[in-house]
């Protein structure tokens, strides 16, 4: 056929002289493995679909496509896969006595006489390129295999998905669109098992990530991310097409990133859960990732005595919300647990008598009595317009999700000084620094000086695990150089967690909370109005009793609670 098929194609001026003298040399240079069309589409002088196209026209036969046609599995039993690699055939489905099947070369009657004998069914004969039938027969004949080790992965991690129950909050409606692929029951355990571990674990986060030759599954735990499981590579558009459909996103697009959010209640050890993803869907080099961070209620702390505050920082932070107006700022970067400070603040002062307007990207968790808006940035609806229509609703409390521009920036500060109470936040390392960030806009510093009442810096660090803490013995220099003092060093007794399975090895369990609390008196205030620096202003924020990340850190080491390691790892000495 190769001879016959070239000279056709010059023929027909698909193609010229020259490019078929390459192909048939590159041919003969391989031993005549190689098929002509495979060579010329591999040489780029033809795409797959023209070989298969102008095969079609020229033989009568029609042509498929295999990427979007559904192979039927019975049919695939009929054939031997050596048989349909040797003859570089796939059989697709059968109709009464007539089987149809895919055809490299749609004139090879050997090939089609021995499928005819070997089934005793008639053959419809299709046409489609060679790279996409040896494709096809990888994903037909080891469909059962990638089955097999998908059982494995999931009884891995442990039998104790049998006491989840998942039930899709309003997905009903969606359940009749989905792909064939994506609503397999392998494909819906899986992803199941994989949302449902991640609360048993207490992740945070969900990272699903495609490589060129591996699919893995990580766990944000404590902060950390850790490794669970790597899928099968088949599954990976079944599993994103399968989370897409849950969260309400567009499965067709995959050029562009999409943001959604899934629903569920399940049951988890005979109790009743009701659990939020915010889905994050980015397309990369080998597919797309997706990142589901999870919103469980049951571990959003509003008692503010709980989040770890040092006494002497709550008190301020307690006395500064409750003034009338005025504005607090929280700082920290992502995943500092900015939002839950906020919120308990929101819940503190939450009172019949009182509006509160929070405008926030996107709205975390649903607060009763708290009037939450959402921002729309497709539509213009971003925090400087909500902040503007805000102050036509007669609030006593406004929350911005985030500070980002000088537009925010300025309408925070004009209704912080007309009798509004604003609590926001913003990305800066430390408390004194908010202070030039915030100039660095376009604030100017008498507004600064006379708006903002206090800003609090935050980080989270982690636990160390109850069930195998033990101590941690560090030479005294190690302790000074941490930033205790030397009377400090030498009574101080540091802990650290030796790994456990409770703790997954880590040696840490759960979270902790470090703040730095600094209150704008009038000595600072002074400062910043001659326009001081940073530096200056955190030299006599310490003269005046703050306490700093470090020196918040060190405390959870005096209590047992963090290792000397997490609070290096996590705050700078100063």
């Amino acid at each position: 056929m190769s001879q016959r098929l070239g000279d056709l194609l010059v023929k027909e001026k698909v193609l010229s002289p020259e490019q078929l003298e390459k192909a048939l040399e590159t041919q003969k240079q391989s031993g005549g493995k190689d098929r002509l069309g495979s060579i010329l589409v591999k040489l780029g002088f033809l795409s797959d679909d023209d070989v298969t196209n102008f095969l079609s026209r020229q033989y009568g036969v029609p042509a498929i496509n295999l990427q979007f046609f559904e192979i039927d599995p019975a049919v695939v039993k009929l054939i031997p896969e050596a048989t349909a690699k040797r003859y570089q055939i796939l059989p697709l489905s059968r109709v009464g006595a007539a089987l149809t099947i895919a055809m490299v070369d749609p004139t090879n009657v050997f090939a089609m006489d021995d499928i005819k004998f070997m089934t005793g069914f008639n053959i419809e004969p299709v046409v489609a390129s060679e790279a996409a039938i040896m494709e096809g027969i990888e994903r037909a004949y080891h469909q059962e295999k990638e089955e097999e080790k998908l059982e494995d992965i999931m009884a891995s991690m442990g039998d104790e998905q049998t006491d989840v129950e998942v039930q899709e909050a309003e997905a009903e409606a969606t359940l009749a669109e989905l792909e064939k692929g994506a609503d397999e029951a392998p494909i819906v355990k899986l992803v199941n098992l994989i949302l449902t571990d991640a609360v048993k674990r207490g992740a945070s986060d969900i990272h699903i990530e495609p490589y060129e030759k591996e699919y893995r599954v990580r766990f944000r735990i404590d902060g950390m991310l850790q490794n669970i499981m790597s899928p099968p590579m088949k599954l990976k558009d079944a599993i994103t097409s399968r989370i897409k459909i849950m969260s309400r996103l567009d499965i067709s697009e995959k050029r562009l990133p999409q943001d959604g959010r899934i629903m569920l209640k399940m049951v988890l050890n005979g109790r009743k859960k009701q659990l939020d993803y915010r889905v994050s869907c980015l397309p990369v080099l080998w597919g797309e990732k997706i990142v589901l961070r999870l919103l469980d209620k049951e571990n959003l702390r509003l008692d503010m005595t709980k989040l770890g505050f040092e006494p002497e920082s709550l008190t301020k932070f307690h006395a500064a919300i409750i003034k009338p107006f005025g504005m607090v700022l929280v700082t920290g970067p992502t995943g500092s647990g900015k939002t839950n400070t906020l919120y308990s603040a929101i819940s503190t002062l939450n009172k019949p008598d009182t509006n509160i307007m929070t405008a926030e990207d996107p709205v975390e968790f649903q607060l009763a009595g708290v009037n939450q808006v959402q921002m729309k940035e497709a539509i213009g609806l971003n925090f400087a317009a909500a902040l503007r229509s805000f102050l036509r609703q007669d609030p006593n409390i406004i929350l911005v999700g985030e500070i980002r521009d000088f537009e925010t920036a300025e309408i925070a500060i004009k209704a912080a000084l007309t009798g509004h109470m604003v609590l926001s936040t913003l990305h800066t390392n430390g408390a004194p620094e908010t202070i030039s960030r915030l100039m660095n806009m376009g604030i100017e510093p008498f507004l600064v000086a006379t708006a903002v009442h206090l800003i609090v810096a935050q980080r989270l660090i982690r636990r160390i695990c109850s069930n195998c803490i033990v101590d941690d013995d560090l030479p005294e220099k190690t302790l000074i150089e941490a930033g205790f003092t030397p009377e400090e060093a030498k009574t101080v007794k540091p802990k650290k967690g030796k790994g456990c399975d409770k703790c997954h090895g880590s040696g840490c369990k759960g979270r902790a909370g470090l703040y730095e609390v600094m209150a704008l008196d009038d000595e600072l205030r002074e400062l910043i109005l001659v326009g001081a620096s940073s530096v200056e202003l955190k030299k006599k924020a310490i003269d005046n009793g703050m306490i700093t990340l470090r020196r918040s850190g060190l405390r959870k080491v005096m209590d047992g609670a963090a290792s000397i390691e997490e609070v290096v790892r996590e705050t700078i000495n100063s």
